[in-house]
């Protein structure tokens, strides 16, 4: 399969699993991962600046008051943290309904000496068919007329219900509402001109020379510092309890006067909201798996805040540059998986599976970069399992052609023995130690001469697939036939430590074989001719030797001339069963064998001489006879 097919499949492979990526439940699944890096982060820490007031459960202990508290309470609560020289005053607390009128005004006076303070309101959305029905819940007339400042407190959920994401501003008709978050840097910075940072089109709001990035079009990442209560948090009765406030005797101790002789607010940027289960504003955050607490809302503002502050902001590596990343290890992976064998491309993908998690997480620790946990990782597993199959049709398409390629011309036990390890016949040749058998008819031109084609074609098809199927059953390897010769290796291209003996006892059984063609023939009352059979044992280049378009499995070298000459000298020398071999093939075989020395011979194209031998059979077969005879003898 060439590299454009498999790109090209890499590709639409990797396209189609994006358009998954996208899906809600793969978000999810993407969310939960990457909380787990805030866990194994831990804690960061968190400094002394910003503070919360919260109203919990043991604020209505303390206050032995029903919801909602007076709003003159909200006024002390301002006067108190005045003059405690708290920096900043941040409600989230919705003052959007009004009470008494009296009260009203007592926050509202209060709200118009302090300037440094933001109230909570409210955007309610609902979307309609066609529409969207936009409610704005700003706070009482009695504060926005003395001039108060205040923003949303909408708190963003993601689909499994997590708080991850910090809206910085609400869109709606007459522009927008920024969030308490984006005023109480707005109020600290006030030189910034929002409004146009709302529309600058780019990935990141601007405060002075902090950069806020914008992980969507409203809403920026939460770097959370810890889980629920990592900030330090202050009763509210508490600090409404100075020397003039009157709580029930057992909670009347005037904390407050405690925490001015401190200085604990002074500078601090203080929010003050609401913590008790009954609000129904606490939230799971990614810390939420390992504590089980849930974050206040206020604590989610504070976050963003100290985020800001700190310049500690989370960036996501995204969009379009990390989609050609997906596809360039797409086409790499498929590539790789297709080319290198699965017990090694297990490990590598094994590898790299474990090393992208590893690789986010410390992308997230040390550059606060958020990056996609799992969609390398499915890629991977994904390109895997493609790979697989493609190689299982690779391996097939080759077990076939391997099949096709051998099943004629040697025994299906080496065909399987090839199949397991079938790089022996990509293209080129390798030195091995072989022994070679070559066989040919004596005088076959004559033959073909005086008998008719159909004749000859047939006495000649009938003998070849006796010899073959012969070498077959002793593990040989038909080279390729010659006309009317026949040559055969043994010991490729599946190895044999006793090829010598496997080719001389081929030898001796298509010499008995076509003994018993001849006295068939004669019954037949069919001319017959006679065979020289020559074995030679050596070194040879053996492998794929053909061109690139023709496949051609052989072997050539030395030890095929010497093979071919041996079988020539059985015209010089008469021997019982025409059957010559070397010296190296005695020698390698001749515990097995028995033999004549016939002469020392220099072949045409050697320098040295070399001995060759009759072979007359195998002591195996010899040794049986013999017992057989004793037998007969003794009864």
């Amino acid at each position: 399969m060439k590299f454009l097919r498999l790109a090209l499949i890499a590709i639409l492979i990797t396209v189609v699993m994006k358009v998954i990526f996208i899906t809600d439940f793969w978000q999810i699944l993407e969310y939960k991962v990457q909380d787990n890096h805030f866990l194994l982060r831990g804690p960061q820490e968190v400094s002394d600046e910003i503070i919360i007031i919260e109203i919990g459960d043991d604020t209505f202990s303390s206050l032995n008051e029903q919801w909602p508290f007076p709003r003159g309470y909200y006024a002390h609560l301002i006067e108190n943290l005045e003059r405690a020289g708290a920096k900043q005053i941040i409600f989230d607390l919705e003052f959007t309904e009004p009470s008494t009128i009296e009260e009203d005004m007592k926050l509202a006076r209060k709200a118009s000496e302090y300037k440094n303070l933001i109230f909570a309101g409210k955007i309610i959305k609902e979307y309609r068919d066609n529409y969207i029905k936009e409610q704005i819940l700003p706070p009482i007339n009695e504060l926005i007329d003395n001039g108060a400042l205040w923003g949303t407190v909408n708190i963003s959920l993601e689909k499994d219900g997590f708080v991850r994401k910090y809206e910085l501003f609400q869109p709606v008709k007459q522009g927008e509402v920024y969030s308490i978050g984006i005023l109480s840097l707005a109020t600290l910075h006030s030189d910034v001109n929002w409004q146009e940072q709302i529309n600058n089109g780019r990935s990141f709001f601007k405060v002075r020379n902090k950069f806020i990035p914008k992980d969507s079009y409203r809403s920026a990442r939460l770097n959370f510092y810890g889980p629920a209560n990592s900030f330090k948090h202050y009763d509210f009765a508490d600090v409404l309890d100075d020397a003039g406030f009157e709580l029930p005797k057992k909670y009347d101790i005037d904390s407050f006067e405690i925490y001015l002789e401190n200085g604990d607010f002074k500078d601090k940027i203080v929010l003050i909201g609401a913590t008790a289960d009954e609000f129904h504003d606490n939230h799971n955050t990614p810390f939420s798996g390992q504590t089980r607490k849930l974050m206040p809302g206020v604590e989610v503002h504070a976050n963003f805040i100290q985020m800001v502050l700190d310049e500690n902001f989370l960036t996501s590596f995204s969009g379009f540059y990390f989609f050609i990343i997906l596809l360039i290890a797409g086409i790499i992976l498929l590539m790789m998986n297709f080319y290198i064998r699965p017990s090694r491309s297990v490990f590598v993908n094994l590898l790299f599976f474990i090393g992208w998690f590893i690789f986010a997480y410390l992308l997230f620790k040390n550059q606060n970069t958020v990056i996609s946990s799992l969609e390398i990782p499915a890629l991977i597993l994904v390109m895997f399992v493609v790979g697989l199959v493609f190689q299982y049709i690779k391996t097939a398409k080759e077990r076939k052609f391997i099949k096709q390629a051998f099943n004629q011309y040697m025994a299906p036990e080496l065909v399987n023995e090839l199949i397991k390890d079938h790089r022996k016949l990509e293209y080129g040749g390798t030195q091995r130690e072989i022994s070679v058998l070559f066989a040919d008819i004596r005088d076959f031109t004559n033959y073909t001469e005086s008998h008719s084609p159909k004749e000859t074609v047939t006495i000649l098809q009938e003998y070849l697939t006796a010899m073959v199927q012969v070498l077959r059953e002793n593990k040989g390897t038909i080279d390729k036939f010659v006309g009317d010769a026949i040559i055969a290796i043994f010991g490729d291209p599946v190895a044999l430590d006793n090829h010598a003996y496997w080719a001389c006892k081929a030898a001796l059984e298509m010499r008995q074989k076509f003994n018993e063609l001849r006295e068939k023939w004669a019954k037949e009352k069919k001319d017959v001719f006679e065979i020289g059979i020559g074995v030679n044992s050596g070194s040879a280049t053996v492998g794929n030797l053909g061109s690139e378009q023709i496949f051609d499995y052989t072997a050539i070298g030395d030890t095929m001339n010497s093979g071919a000459r041996i079988e020539d000298l059985n015209k010089q020398y008469e021997t019982s069963n025409k059957i010559l071999i070397s010296e190296p093939t005695f020698l390698l075989a001749q515990e097995r064998l028995i033999a004549n020395f016939i002469d020392e011979v220099l072949l045409r194209g050697k320098a040295d001489t070399i001995k060759i031998y009759e072979l007359i059979g195998l002591k195996s077969e010899i040794d049986t006879k013999k017992n057989k005879m004793e037998r007969k003898d003794e009864g």
